[in-house]
């Protein structure tokens, strides 16, 4: 049942419950000891009484002057307003009782375990302590006083025994103050303590419960999307939301190699179907074309004839086109890339740029020729600005950069724009997707290129902005 509790309640509870079982000890340790001070005062009192008696009580025994051992027993009774409560009684060296404060209740030359059960076991104490000349306290839980024992002296000698008892009512009412006052603070210190108690809990506990909620959403929604503001550091929830962000982070690159791996199997099916039709396509249709060309320029025939002939030419010419797109070759004859050929495909830009008053970012880092064919990097470049310009907004910002690092030629087009939808991320460089405008062949056509000079592409769309990065291997593809 508590295994289901949240640990925002769990943690809280467990502190509150902590500070409640703390005050308790604390209270019935204050109380034990406001107890133990209590015994001990009436011990030292009557060390105090026996110091007095010692005086005079051991000389009067001595004489056998009974009746001034009375009067000093009786002068002490009164002592510390306590007439009512405290109880003397002198006992001689056979341990029989010599004379007390109470003559009417303990006959003198009696032993005390004649009066009763609770003044037997005080008998039988006096008997064990026999030959200590030290002052001992004793009290049994039935008892109804509570007792000290000390020897009578003379020359160092015990010719007898002092018992003075404290009538247990008499600790009530400074026990019951003290115990007032004790469990007041206490009261007090808990009632300070719970709220904080609760707030430190739910504070601790609070990183715990949104690591919680972040985690349920694994599985859920993309690594990527997932926002957690996590608490880092160095004690166990720390550590354990570093560890959740580096797993969040390696979700989402093992799910971007999925889609990577899976659009690269797609892409290179699609390739070898579609260059297989393509052939196929035009041997036939160039066969169609050259026959046409010759019945067009041997035969003779009306106007309508030759208009005829001269539509089913542009349309035979337009699949030949559609067709040669579909089959990407890098021409080996390209000059080398230079940073006009990048500046160029800039020029190219700014008719469209202007048109939707887009602001153009344009970063050209090259400052020398590079082994690299231009030719098809100018069309992929030009392919994939384009199409940046096209899907920002107006009034937007497209940014371009190509720089060369340890011989690799990166380059970089982003645009603000709509974000590509996921289900059209799995399908973007395919020819003829849906959701592809023109004629669907760009981005194959620039797929192609990219891995037709051994590089590779990459795309992220988020945020409200859309990033391609091409990176190419310099001097392995001329």
């Amino acid at each position: 049942m508590l295994d289901d509790i949240s640990y925002r309640v769990k943690v809280p509870f467990t502190l509150t419950l902590v500070i409640l079982i703390t005050a308790c000890v604390v209270t019935l340790a204050l109380t034990w000891r406001a107890y133990e001070e209590l015994r001990e005062d009436a011990f030292h009192n009557a060390v105090e009484i026996g110091s007095v008696l010692s005086n005079s009580l051991p000389n009067a025994m001595l004489h056998d002057d009974l009746w001034g051992a009375y009067r000093l027993v009786q002068a002490a009774k009164g002592w510390q307003g306590e007439a009512s409560s405290r109880l003397l009684v002198v006992l001689d060296k056979d341990d029989l009782i010599y004379v007390s404060n109470r003559p009417s209740e303990l006959a003198v030359t009696t032993p005390l375990r004649s009066h009763g059960a609770e003044l037997a076991r005080v008998e039988v104490e006096v008997l064990r302590l026999t030959g200590n000349l030290d002052p001992r306290s004793y009290e049994h839980k039935n008892d109804q006083r509570l007792y000290v024992i000390l020897p009578m002296l003379s020359d160092g000698v015990a010719i007898g025994t002092l018992i003075v008892g404290y009538d247990r009512s008499l600790f009530w009412p400074r026990f019951t103050s003290i115990v007032e006052k004790v469990v007041v603070s206490a009261l007090v210190v808990t009632v300070l303590l719970l709220p904080l108690g609760w707030f430190l809990g739910n504070r601790v506990v609070s990183p715990l419960g949104q690591l919680t909620k972040c985690m349920s959403m694994v599985g859920h929604e993309r690594p990527a999307e997932i926002v957690c503001n996590l608490r880092l550091g160095n004690d166990e929830i720390g550590r354990l939301g570093v560890s959740f962000q580096k797993m969040l982070v390696e979700l989402e690159e093992k799910e971007q190699l999925e889609i990577n791996m899976l659009a690269s199997e797609r892409l290179a099916a699609v390739g070898r179907l579609v260059a297989g039709v393509a052939h196929e396509i035009n041997n036939p249709l160039g066969g169609m074309l050259n026959a046409l060309n010759t019945f067009r320029h041997y035969s003779q025939t009306d106007d309508l004839g030759r208009e005829t002939f001269s539509l089913i030419e542009r349309g035979l010419q337009q699949i030949r086109d559609t067709v040669s797109a579909l089959l990407v070759e890098a021409n080996p004859r390209s000059h080398s890339l230079s940073p006009k050929d990048i500046d160029d495909i800039r020029t190219l830009l700014l008719p469209d740029v202007n048109r939707k008053s887009i602001r153009l970012v344009w970063k050209n880092e090259i400052a020398e020729n590079i082994p690299l064919p231009s030719t098809p990097i100018r069309q992929l470049l030009i392919n994939l600005s384009l199409n940046a310009v096209q899907a920002s907004y107006e009034k937007g910002m497209v940014q371009c950069s190509v720089d060369s690092k340890n011989d690799i030629l990166s380059m970089r087009v982003e645009n603000e724009g709509p974000e590509i939808p996921k289900d059209r991320m799995m399908h973007l460089f395919e020819p003829f997707a849906d959701g592809a405008t023109g004629n669907g062949l760009g981005l194959w056509v620039t797929y192609q290129l990219v891995h037709l000079l051994d590089g590779n592409i990459t795309v992220n769309s988020k945020n409200g902005k859309t990033k391609f990065k091409v990176e190419l291997p310099i001097g392995e593809a001329m």
